[in-house]
């Protein structure tokens, strides 16, 4: 596992390096914009989860290099008897750092974070055609315990 990482919250110099993580892969590619044409959009997207406070932008830095990037949403709710819960997104690891367990690391400090919050919860989804991602977060000790559903807008 590398011992070299630093997690730190995004800065906007970072936004280009999340963009391309993010559209590193089949699925991503079709989702994402160029950055610099959606300059704007992305910023602006940006800045609303970065003033957020129950949201966590991060990236996991290595050598200077954003090697991967997360965010962490935190929701509070009435269920479980007013359990707060820490909801793990867009999970990235840049490819040339795949492999090293970069991933687990990144997963293992988030549930950390989680649970310094007091979060009673971490709950994440994964796009059903990505069968390594699913096998990893199970690995990890993640229950498919619930079947997800999503209406695009």
């Amino acid at each position: 596992m590398p011992t070299d990482v630093i997690f730190r919250s995004a800065t906007e110099p970072d936004l280009p390096a999340i963009v391309a993580l993010l559209a590193d892969d089949t699925i991503g590619a079709g989702r994402e914009g160029d950055v610099t044409a959606q300059r704007g959009t992305y910023l602006a997207a940006f800045r609303e989860v970065s003033a957020d406070p129950r949201n966590h932008l991060v990236v996991a830095e290595i050598a200077g290099e954003v090697a991967g990037t997360l965010q962490l949403t935190y929701i509070p709710g009435i269920s479980r008897m007013g359990t707060e819960r820490a909801q793990i997104e867009a999970v990235r690891v840049s490819a040339a750092h795949r492999g090293r367990g970069l991933g687990h690391e990144m997963i293992a400090w988030a549930v950390g974070q989680a649970r310094e919050r007091g979060c009673g919860l971490v709950q994440l989804t994964s796009d059903k055609r990505r069968s390594d991602a699913i096998r990893f977060y199970e690995s990890l000790g993640f229950e498919r315990s619930h079947e997800g559903l999503k209406l695009s807008l």
